[in-house]
Protein backbone atom coordinates (compact mmCIF):
# COMPACT_ATOMS: atom_id res chain seq x y z
CA UNK A 1 0.00 0.00 0.00
CA UNK A 2 1.25 3.46 -0.91
CA UNK A 3 -0.66 5.38 1.77
CA UNK A 4 1.31 5.99 4.97
CA UNK A 5 -1.84 6.20 7.09
CA UNK A 6 -3.58 2.91 7.77
CA UNK A 7 -5.86 1.05 10.13
CA UNK A 8 -4.36 -2.02 11.80
CA UNK A 9 -6.63 -4.76 13.12
CA UNK A 10 -5.45 -7.83 15.03
CA UNK A 11 -7.22 -10.50 13.02
CA UNK A 12 -7.69 -14.17 12.24
CA UNK A 13 -7.62 -15.24 8.61
CA UNK A 14 -10.07 -17.77 7.21
CA UNK A 15 -11.18 -19.16 3.87
CA UNK A 16 -14.74 -19.32 2.51
CA UNK A 17 -15.60 -20.24 -1.07
CA UNK A 18 -11.92 -20.05 -1.91
CA UNK A 19 -11.67 -16.42 -0.77
CA UNK A 20 -9.90 -14.99 2.25
CA UNK A 21 -11.86 -13.25 4.99
CA UNK A 22 -10.81 -11.89 8.36
CA UNK A 23 -12.30 -11.70 11.85
CA UNK A 24 -11.30 -8.96 14.26
CA UNK A 25 -12.48 -7.24 17.42
CA UNK A 26 -13.31 -3.57 16.92
CA UNK A 27 -13.83 -1.00 19.72
CA UNK A 28 -17.31 0.47 19.46
CA UNK A 29 -16.08 4.07 19.37
CA UNK A 30 -13.91 3.18 16.38
CA UNK A 31 -16.67 1.22 14.68
CA UNK A 32 -19.07 4.16 14.42
CA UNK A 33 -16.37 6.41 12.96
CA UNK A 34 -15.17 3.95 10.36
CA UNK A 35 -18.42 2.33 9.28
CA UNK A 36 -20.71 4.85 7.69
CA UNK A 37 -24.04 4.33 5.97
CA UNK A 38 -25.01 7.23 3.76
CA UNK A 39 -26.80 5.72 0.75
CA UNK A 40 -30.37 5.76 2.08
CA UNK A 41 -31.37 8.14 -0.69
CA UNK A 42 -30.02 5.90 -3.43
CA UNK A 43 -32.39 3.60 -5.31
CA UNK A 44 -32.30 0.02 -4.00
CA UNK A 45 -30.69 -1.36 -7.15
CA UNK A 46 -27.63 0.82 -6.46
CA UNK A 47 -27.34 -0.09 -2.79
CA UNK A 48 -25.69 -3.07 -1.12
CA UNK A 49 -28.06 -2.96 1.88
CA UNK A 50 -31.69 -2.38 2.75
CA UNK A 51 -32.56 1.18 3.78
CA UNK A 52 -32.06 1.94 7.46
CA UNK A 53 -35.25 1.52 9.49
CA UNK A 54 -34.78 4.38 11.94
CA UNK A 55 -37.62 3.24 14.19
CA UNK A 56 -35.67 0.10 15.14
CA UNK A 57 -32.51 1.92 16.18
CA UNK A 58 -33.63 3.59 19.47
CA UNK A 59 -35.01 0.30 20.82
CA UNK A 60 -31.70 -1.47 20.19
CA UNK A 61 -29.78 1.46 21.69
CA UNK A 62 -31.92 1.38 24.84
CA UNK A 63 -31.30 -2.36 25.11
CA UNK A 64 -27.53 -1.77 25.20
CA UNK A 65 -27.68 1.09 27.70
CA UNK A 66 -30.21 -0.63 29.98
CA UNK A 67 -28.16 -3.85 30.14
CA UNK A 68 -24.51 -2.76 30.29
CA UNK A 69 -23.51 -5.95 32.12
CA UNK A 70 -25.70 -8.32 30.16
CA UNK A 71 -26.19 -7.31 26.51
CA UNK A 72 -25.20 -9.56 23.62
CA UNK A 73 -24.38 -8.61 20.03
CA UNK A 74 -23.49 -10.84 17.12
CA UNK A 75 -20.77 -9.93 14.62
CA UNK A 76 -21.08 -7.21 12.02
CA UNK A 77 -20.19 -8.21 8.47
CA UNK A 78 -18.45 -5.65 6.27
CA UNK A 79 -16.64 -5.46 2.95
CA UNK A 80 -13.44 -3.49 2.49
CA UNK A 81 -13.46 -1.31 -0.61
CA UNK A 82 -9.81 -0.31 -0.89
CA UNK A 83 -6.25 -1.49 -0.37
CA UNK A 84 -5.53 -3.91 2.45
CA UNK A 85 -3.10 -6.67 3.29
CA UNK A 86 -2.77 -9.34 5.93
CA UNK A 87 0.55 -10.02 7.62
CA UNK A 88 0.64 -13.32 9.53
CA UNK A 89 2.30 -13.43 12.93
CA UNK A 90 4.58 -16.17 11.64
CA UNK A 91 4.85 -19.08 9.25
CA UNK A 92 6.15 -21.82 11.52
CA UNK A 93 2.73 -23.42 11.98
CA UNK A 94 -0.88 -23.11 10.87
CA UNK A 95 -1.92 -21.02 13.87
CA UNK A 96 0.75 -18.40 13.21
CA UNK A 97 -0.22 -18.34 9.55
CA UNK A 98 -3.88 -17.69 10.42
CA UNK A 99 -3.32 -15.03 13.08
CA UNK A 100 -1.80 -11.68 12.34
CA UNK A 101 -2.52 -8.05 11.48
CA UNK A 102 -4.95 -6.79 8.86
CA UNK A 103 -3.75 -3.43 7.58
CA UNK A 104 -6.28 -1.28 5.73
CA UNK A 105 -5.67 1.94 3.83
CA UNK A 106 -7.37 4.87 5.59
CA UNK A 107 -8.85 5.91 2.24
CA UNK A 108 -10.68 2.60 2.00
CA UNK A 109 -14.43 2.43 2.54
CA UNK A 110 -16.16 -0.11 4.76
CA UNK A 111 -19.48 -1.34 3.41
CA UNK A 112 -21.75 -2.91 6.02
CA UNK A 113 -23.25 -6.07 4.55
CA UNK A 114 -25.02 -7.15 7.73
CA UNK A 115 -25.49 -5.20 10.97
CA UNK A 116 -26.33 -1.66 9.91
CA UNK A 117 -29.00 -1.31 12.61
CA UNK A 118 -26.59 -2.55 15.28
CA UNK A 119 -24.01 -0.05 14.09
CA UNK A 120 -26.53 2.83 14.19
CA UNK A 121 -27.77 1.72 17.62
CA UNK A 122 -24.21 1.60 18.96
CA UNK A 123 -23.74 5.20 17.83
CA UNK A 124 -26.86 6.28 19.74
CA UNK A 125 -25.88 4.22 22.78
CA UNK A 126 -22.46 5.87 22.92
CA UNK A 127 -24.14 9.27 23.06
CA UNK A 128 -26.02 8.13 26.17
CA UNK A 129 -23.21 6.04 27.70
CA UNK A 130 -19.75 7.03 26.35
CA UNK A 131 -18.10 4.50 28.66
CA UNK A 132 -19.24 1.76 26.28
CA UNK A 133 -16.81 3.06 23.67
CA UNK A 134 -13.96 0.79 24.73
CA UNK A 135 -16.07 -2.35 24.55
CA UNK A 136 -15.63 -4.41 21.43
CA UNK A 137 -17.78 -6.10 18.82
CA UNK A 138 -16.61 -8.79 16.40
CA UNK A 139 -16.37 -7.76 12.76
CA UNK A 140 -16.07 -10.13 9.82
CA UNK A 141 -14.21 -8.46 6.94
CA UNK A 142 -14.53 -9.54 3.32
CA UNK A 143 -12.74 -7.97 0.38
CA UNK A 144 -15.08 -5.86 -1.73
CA UNK A 145 -15.60 -7.21 -5.23
CA UNK A 146 -18.10 -4.68 -6.48
CA UNK A 147 -21.77 -3.86 -6.01
CA UNK A 148 -23.05 -7.10 -7.50
CA UNK A 149 -21.00 -9.21 -5.09
CA UNK A 150 -22.03 -7.06 -2.08
CA UNK A 151 -25.69 -7.37 -3.01
CA UNK A 152 -25.30 -11.13 -3.33
CA UNK A 153 -23.64 -11.27 0.09
CA UNK A 154 -26.57 -9.41 1.62
CA UNK A 155 -29.03 -11.81 -0.03
CA UNK A 156 -27.04 -14.86 1.10
CA UNK A 157 -26.61 -13.63 4.68
CA UNK A 158 -30.37 -13.11 5.03
CA UNK A 159 -31.57 -16.00 2.90
CA UNK A 160 -31.82 -18.52 5.71
CA UNK A 161 -32.38 -16.16 8.63
CA UNK A 162 -35.36 -17.36 10.68
CA UNK A 163 -36.77 -15.33 13.53
CA UNK A 164 -37.43 -17.50 16.60
CA UNK A 165 -41.06 -18.05 17.53
CA UNK A 166 -42.61 -15.71 20.07
CA UNK A 167 -43.09 -18.61 22.48
CA UNK A 168 -39.45 -19.63 22.31
CA UNK A 169 -38.38 -16.02 22.85
CA UNK A 170 -40.54 -15.87 25.98
CA UNK A 171 -39.20 -19.22 27.18
CA UNK A 172 -35.59 -18.04 26.93
CA UNK A 173 -36.13 -14.47 28.17
CA UNK A 174 -34.88 -14.27 31.76
CA UNK A 175 -34.87 -10.47 31.82
CA UNK A 176 -38.60 -9.82 31.41
CA UNK A 177 -40.75 -10.21 34.52
CA UNK A 178 -43.80 -10.97 32.35
CA UNK A 179 -41.89 -13.78 30.63
CA UNK A 180 -40.78 -15.19 33.98
CA UNK A 181 -44.34 -15.12 35.26
CA UNK A 182 -45.65 -16.81 32.11
CA UNK A 183 -43.13 -19.63 32.54
CA UNK A 184 -43.97 -19.93 36.22
CA UNK A 185 -47.71 -20.18 35.55
CA UNK A 186 -47.21 -22.72 32.78
CA UNK A 187 -45.45 -25.02 35.26
CA UNK A 188 -47.26 -24.32 38.54
CA UNK A 189 -50.87 -23.44 37.69
CA UNK A 190 -53.40 -26.27 37.73
CA UNK A 191 -55.17 -24.50 34.87
CA UNK A 192 -52.18 -24.35 32.52
CA UNK A 193 -49.81 -27.11 33.61
CA UNK A 194 -49.35 -29.60 30.79
CA UNK A 195 -51.47 -27.57 28.37
CA UNK A 196 -48.95 -24.92 27.28
CA UNK A 197 -46.96 -25.20 24.04
CA UNK A 198 -43.57 -23.84 25.10
CA UNK A 199 -41.78 -23.62 21.76
CA UNK A 200 -44.22 -22.88 18.94
CA UNK A 201 -46.53 -19.89 18.62
CA UNK A 202 -49.19 -21.78 16.68
CA UNK A 203 -50.81 -25.12 17.37
CA UNK A 204 -51.40 -27.91 14.90
CA UNK A 205 -54.76 -29.66 14.72
CA UNK A 206 -53.33 -32.71 16.48
CA UNK A 207 -51.52 -30.82 19.22
CA UNK A 208 -52.47 -31.86 22.74
CA UNK A 209 -51.76 -28.36 23.99
CA UNK A 210 -54.54 -25.85 24.51
CA UNK A 211 -52.53 -22.62 24.70
CA UNK A 212 -49.18 -21.23 23.59
CA UNK A 213 -46.64 -19.66 25.93
CA UNK A 214 -46.66 -16.49 23.83
CA UNK A 215 -50.45 -16.18 24.23
CA UNK A 216 -50.13 -16.51 28.01
CA UNK A 217 -47.38 -13.91 27.95
CA UNK A 218 -49.65 -11.48 26.06
CA UNK A 219 -52.36 -12.06 28.67
CA UNK A 220 -50.00 -11.38 31.58
CA UNK A 221 -48.67 -8.23 29.89
CA UNK A 222 -52.26 -6.98 29.61
CA UNK A 223 -53.00 -7.85 33.22
CA UNK A 224 -49.89 -6.16 34.61
CA UNK A 225 -48.87 -3.15 32.51
CA UNK A 226 -45.96 -0.87 33.35
CA UNK A 227 -44.45 -1.32 36.79
CA UNK A 228 -47.18 -3.59 38.17
CA UNK A 229 -44.82 -6.57 37.93
CA UNK A 230 -42.18 -5.06 40.22
CA UNK A 231 -43.71 -6.95 43.15
CA UNK A 232 -43.26 -10.32 41.47
CA UNK A 233 -44.56 -12.38 44.38
CA UNK A 234 -47.80 -10.39 44.63
CA UNK A 235 -48.29 -10.54 40.86
CA UNK A 236 -47.75 -14.30 40.92
CA UNK A 237 -50.32 -14.83 43.65
CA UNK A 238 -52.85 -12.66 41.86
CA UNK A 239 -52.28 -14.49 38.58
CA UNK A 240 -52.68 -17.90 40.17
CA UNK A 241 -55.91 -16.79 41.84
CA UNK A 242 -57.36 -15.10 38.76
CA UNK A 243 -56.65 -17.81 36.22
CA UNK A 244 -57.81 -20.55 38.59
CA UNK A 245 -61.19 -18.80 38.86
CA UNK A 246 -61.38 -18.18 35.11
CA UNK A 247 -60.27 -21.70 34.22
CA UNK A 248 -62.95 -23.30 36.34
CA UNK A 249 -65.67 -21.10 34.84
CA UNK A 250 -64.94 -22.19 31.26
CA UNK A 251 -66.34 -25.74 30.97
CA UNK A 252 -64.26 -26.79 27.96
CA UNK A 253 -61.00 -25.99 29.74
CA UNK A 254 -62.15 -28.25 32.57
CA UNK A 255 -63.15 -30.99 30.12
CA UNK A 256 -59.68 -30.99 28.53
CA UNK A 257 -58.00 -31.29 31.94
CA UNK A 258 -60.35 -34.13 32.84
CA UNK A 259 -59.79 -35.91 29.53
CA UNK A 260 -63.41 -35.52 28.39
CA UNK A 261 -62.47 -33.40 25.35
CA UNK A 262 -59.31 -33.07 23.31
CA UNK A 263 -57.48 -29.78 22.97
CA UNK A 264 -57.97 -29.97 19.20
CA UNK A 265 -61.74 -30.24 19.56
CA UNK A 266 -61.84 -27.20 21.81
CA UNK A 267 -59.67 -25.07 19.52
CA UNK A 268 -61.76 -26.07 16.52
CA UNK A 269 -65.17 -25.28 18.01
CA UNK A 270 -64.49 -22.52 20.55
CA UNK A 271 -62.59 -19.24 20.65
CA UNK A 272 -61.51 -19.10 24.30
CA UNK A 273 -58.16 -20.89 23.95
CA UNK A 274 -56.92 -18.51 21.27
CA UNK A 275 -54.45 -15.73 21.95
CA UNK A 276 -56.91 -12.89 21.36
CA UNK A 277 -59.27 -14.15 24.08
CA UNK A 278 -56.48 -14.83 26.57
CA UNK A 279 -55.20 -11.31 25.99
CA UNK A 280 -58.71 -9.90 26.41
CA UNK A 281 -59.16 -11.92 29.62
CA UNK A 282 -55.88 -10.52 30.89
CA UNK A 283 -57.16 -6.99 30.36
CA UNK A 284 -60.46 -7.91 32.03
CA UNK A 285 -58.48 -9.21 35.00
CA UNK A 286 -56.68 -5.91 35.38
CA UNK A 287 -59.99 -4.02 35.45
CA UNK A 288 -61.70 -6.57 37.71
CA UNK A 289 -59.09 -6.17 40.44
CA UNK A 290 -59.45 -2.40 40.21
CA UNK A 291 -63.14 -2.79 41.16
CA UNK A 292 -62.61 -2.70 44.91
CA UNK A 293 -66.31 -2.76 45.65
CA UNK A 294 -66.84 -6.42 44.76
CA UNK A 295 -65.15 -9.73 45.44
CA UNK A 296 -63.21 -11.05 42.45
CA UNK A 297 -65.16 -14.32 42.40
CA UNK A 298 -68.48 -12.53 42.30
CA UNK A 299 -67.24 -10.28 39.48
CA UNK A 300 -66.17 -13.23 37.36
CA UNK A 301 -69.14 -15.49 38.12
CA UNK A 302 -70.98 -14.62 34.90
CA UNK A 303 -68.11 -15.89 32.76
CA UNK A 304 -69.82 -19.27 32.69
CA UNK A 305 -72.80 -17.65 30.94
CA UNK A 306 -70.75 -16.62 27.90
CA UNK A 307 -71.26 -18.66 24.74
CA UNK A 308 -67.70 -19.06 23.46
CA UNK A 309 -68.70 -21.15 20.45
CA UNK A 310 -67.42 -20.17 17.02
CA UNK A 311 -71.00 -20.68 15.84
CA UNK A 312 -72.05 -17.73 17.99
CA UNK A 313 -71.49 -15.44 15.04
CA UNK A 314 -73.86 -12.73 16.26
CA UNK A 315 -71.52 -12.09 19.19
CA UNK A 316 -68.02 -12.84 17.93
CA UNK A 317 -68.06 -11.91 14.24
CA UNK A 318 -66.27 -8.58 13.95
CA UNK A 319 -65.01 -8.83 17.52
CA UNK A 320 -62.84 -11.94 17.74
CA UNK A 321 -63.46 -13.23 14.23
CA UNK A 322 -63.48 -11.90 10.69
CA UNK A 323 -65.23 -14.06 8.15
CA UNK A 324 -65.34 -16.90 10.66
CA UNK A 325 -61.57 -16.86 11.25
CA UNK A 326 -59.83 -15.67 14.39
CA UNK A 327 -58.50 -12.14 13.90
CA UNK A 328 -55.98 -10.76 16.36
CA UNK A 329 -55.25 -7.07 16.19
CA UNK A 330 -55.50 -4.41 18.88
CA UNK A 331 -59.05 -3.47 17.90
CA UNK A 332 -60.21 -7.09 17.99
CA UNK A 333 -58.67 -7.53 21.44
CA UNK A 334 -60.51 -4.43 22.66
CA UNK A 335 -63.85 -5.49 21.16
CA UNK A 336 -63.54 -8.99 22.64
CA UNK A 337 -62.63 -7.47 26.00
CA UNK A 338 -65.63 -5.14 25.75
CA UNK A 339 -68.05 -8.03 25.30
CA UNK A 340 -66.62 -9.91 28.28
CA UNK A 341 -66.78 -6.76 30.41
CA UNK A 342 -70.39 -6.19 29.34
CA UNK A 343 -71.38 -9.65 30.57
CA UNK A 344 -69.49 -9.14 33.83
CA UNK A 345 -70.94 -5.69 34.41
CA UNK A 346 -67.60 -3.89 34.26
CA UNK A 347 -67.43 -0.31 33.00
CA UNK A 348 -65.62 0.36 29.74
CA UNK A 349 -62.80 2.87 29.68
CA UNK A 350 -63.27 5.94 27.43
CA UNK A 351 -60.96 4.39 24.84
CA UNK A 352 -62.84 1.09 24.93
CA UNK A 353 -66.17 2.89 24.68
CA UNK A 354 -64.96 4.80 21.63
CA UNK A 355 -63.97 1.56 19.88
CA UNK A 356 -67.28 -0.02 20.88
CA UNK A 357 -69.33 2.90 19.55
CA UNK A 358 -67.51 2.79 16.21
CA UNK A 359 -68.03 -0.97 15.96
CA UNK A 360 -71.76 -0.79 16.73
CA UNK A 361 -72.23 2.10 14.31
CA UNK A 362 -70.48 0.18 11.53
CA UNK A 363 -72.53 -2.94 12.27
CA UNK A 364 -75.78 -0.95 12.23
CA UNK A 365 -74.82 0.70 8.94
CA UNK A 366 -73.97 -2.65 7.36
CA UNK A 367 -77.29 -4.10 8.51
CA UNK A 368 -79.28 -1.15 7.19
CA UNK A 369 -77.57 -1.43 3.79
CA UNK A 370 -78.58 -5.05 3.33
CA UNK A 371 -81.64 -5.51 1.08
CA UNK A 372 -84.82 -6.66 2.74
CA UNK A 373 -85.44 -10.40 2.48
Amino acid sequence: MNNTFTYAFPAIRGIQAGREFYVSMCPMRVLVKMFTFADNEMPPELRAQRSLNKTRVPEIARYIVANPQDYTFSAITASIDGDCEFEPSGEENVNQFRMGTLTVDMNAKFIVNDGQHRRAAIQQALEMAPSLGDETIPVVFFLDRGLKRCQQMFADLNRHAVKPSSSLSVLYDHRSAAAQLARHLSLSSDIFRGLIEMERSSLSERSRKLFTLSALHFAISEMFPGKDLEDFEAATMRCLEYWEIVGNLIPEWVHVRDGKMTAGEVRLDFIHSHSIVLQALGRVGRNAYQDSGRDIRSILANLEKIDWSRRNISTWEGRAMTGGRMSKNSQNVTLTCNEIKRVLGLTLTPEEQSVEDAFLAAREYTTSEQPAG
